[in-house]
């Protein structure tokens, strides 16, 4: 019975699609006359309809959706970041912990092991650095039960998480 079923679901699936490829348009089964109104047409001026407009007649831009079109602003927020190029190696860590990252100013960092419920574990350091590259280096103490961790890095507002695993 079970068989029948899907049986039927799949001509189903086939007539439909042979149907709608068999046509000039997508939209065979739908009259001629009605097709143009299915299809996207392209808008060539926008006109402000409101009522109250303002006195000021600015052009009203819509940026479309495309998540995988590409930033196209130069001056991106990265470059604005006070703390970035965050890496940690080696990962998985077993007794050394080696952290390298970037400061576009002067500013107090806190550099923290958390668990994965988010409690501290332990502070590496907390102290201001100076801008520029940095090198961090930290040996971990036995106490610290093999497992996944968190380090959350932090420089002033920003904060950057990183997984770690400790053996």
């Amino acid at each position: 019975m079970k068989n029948n079923y899907t049986y039927i679901f799949l001509l189903a699936i086939l007539s439909i699609s042979t149907m709608l490829s068999a046509s000039n348009n997508a939209f065979g089964w739908i009259p001629e006359n009605r097709v143009d109104t299915l299809k996207t047409k392209e808008v060539t001026k926008l006109v402000d309809t409101r009522v109250s407009q303002p006195k000021e007649n600015r052009l009203i831009v819509f940026k479309p959706f495309a998540p995988y079109t590409p930033s196209l602003r130069a001056n991106s927020k990265e470059s604005n970041k006070t703390l970035s190029n965050v890496k940690i190696y080696p990962n998985p860590v077993s007794d050394q912990l080696n952290l390298t990252f970037k400061l576009n100013k002067d500013i107090s960092v806190s550099i923290k092991i958390m668990d994965a419920l988010g409690n501290e574990i332990r502070t590496l350091l907390s102290q201001r650095l100076e801008e520029g590259d940095q090198v961090q280096n930290f040996t971990l103490n036995s106490n610290l039960s093999s497992g996944f961790y968190f380090i959350r890095i932090m420089a002033g507002t920003e904060t950057v998480v990183k997984r770690i695993q400790i053996l």
